[in-house]
């Protein structure tokens, strides 16, 4: 869930390491912002980014599948690495080149491919099944140091094959099947393994390999995970399901999912939407992302798009927002709401898991 805050850096600093050079290395976090996050990674006063930095943004049409996808595999880690013993780092054994060439097709010149060569088979074309990689590091302090005690590997996988015949030339595409997805992604996760396992510092480290269908590129909203496996030795280990569904709201007809009151979410989100609408007529639209996990509504990213022109129409909108959100939306479950006009985001409401109150907040100008 967003939550409005500040990060703020613990003064929590693991001591000193020396290294050849004799220098030391201080080691603090960035602190937990809230119960149930990780805790980040500081070396020296910086923050540790990804050794492969930017490269699921280039190869994202869908920018939903990118949030969804790294919030997902956090999900999945929190499975098996425990926010209270582990701290989050970000991905430092697979470096930008070595993702690019692991995105890549098979080839004399690209044997670490791990998509299928360029050509035909049966008459149709080799598709793209890999389409992002990330990796993400658990560690635990080991004196006045960090150990790394875990690694987590999220594979994304197409759902729809897109490409040009031509540079410049229109942009075709073919269907990806869920049998297929799921058992090249598979085969995918056993080379990627055993590639870690080769990496120094990596032979006995549990790595969590999850696998993640992405939503095509016209969706408004991302792909999930389906299945993950965890691995101590240089084998998969039996995979796991995820039961996870992302919809959007309102759809032409119900939902087949029923909440707690009987009614469907579909048209629990239309009544929230038509007395929001009623209100203030100034809206240009009111959207929901909704997810489903093992069939039941977890949680809810609603959009408000508005044409205010007044610090006060905001203000009393917000208020109102926040009342009809607690009469007409789902209990117990998360949710939030952006407040946005077509250039800046200007207010927001929110509630955690287990909470009966939304929060809210104005974006303000000095």
């Amino acid at each position: 869930m967003l939550v409005v805050s500040t990060t703020v850096l613990a003064a929590c600093s693991f001591g000193s390491s020396s290294s050849s050079s004799s220098k030391s290395s201080k080691y603090t976090t960035t602190g937990s912002a809230a119960s149930g996050t990780y805790e980040g990674v500081i070396k020296n006063g910086k923050y540790q980014t990804s050794k492969s930095r930017g490269v699921n943004v280039a190869q994202n049409d869908n920018t939903f599948n990118l949030k969804s996808f790294e919030t997902g595999l956090t999900n999945v880690s929190k499975k098996v690495f425990s926010t209270k013993s582990y701290i989050f780092q970000e991905g430092q054994y697979l470096n930008t080149s070595t993702v690019e060439n692991w995105l890549g097709r098979v080839s004399g010149s690209n044997k670490t491919g791990l998509n299928p060569k360029k050509g035909k088979t049966n008459g149709k074309r080799n598709p793209i099944y890999v389409q992002q990689i990330e990796e993400q590091d658990y560690m635990k302090q080991s004196g006045d140091n960090l150990k790394l005690h875990g690694i987590t590997v999220g594979i994304g996988l197409n759902s729809v094959d897109y490409y040009r015949k031509t540079t410049d030339g229109p942009q075709y595409k073919q269907k990806i099947s869920d049998a297929d997805l799921r058992a090249y992604g598979e085969k995918a996760a056993q080379k990627v393994l055993t590639r870690l396992r080769q990496k120094k510092g990596l032979k006995n480290v549990p790595i969590v390999i999850a696998l993640y269908k992405q939503a095509s590129n016209d969706s408004l909203v991302g792909g999930v995970f389906f299945e993950y496996t965890s691995n101590s030795g240089n084998q998969l280990s039996s995979w796991k399901e995820l039961n996870i569904e992302n919809k959007v709201f309102p759809k032409a007809s119900d939902s087949t999912t029923s909440n707690s009151n009987g009614q469907t979410d579909n048209s629990t989100f239309s009544n929230f939407k038509s007395q929001v609408q009623s209100f203030f007529p100034n809206l240009s639209g009111v959207t929901a992302q909704a997810q489903y996990k093992d069939g039941n509504l977890s949680g809810m990213h609603i959009t408000v798009t508005t044409q205010f022109y007044s610090e006060t129409e905001i203000t009393s909108f917000t208020q109102y927002i926040a009342q009809a959100a607690s009469k007409y939306l789902p209990s117990g479950i998360p949710i939030d709401i952006k407040i946005q006009s077509s250039s800046e985001m200007q207010a927001f409401v929110y509630r955690d898991s287990g909470q009966s109150k939304f929060s809210s907040h104005v974006f303000e100008s000095y």
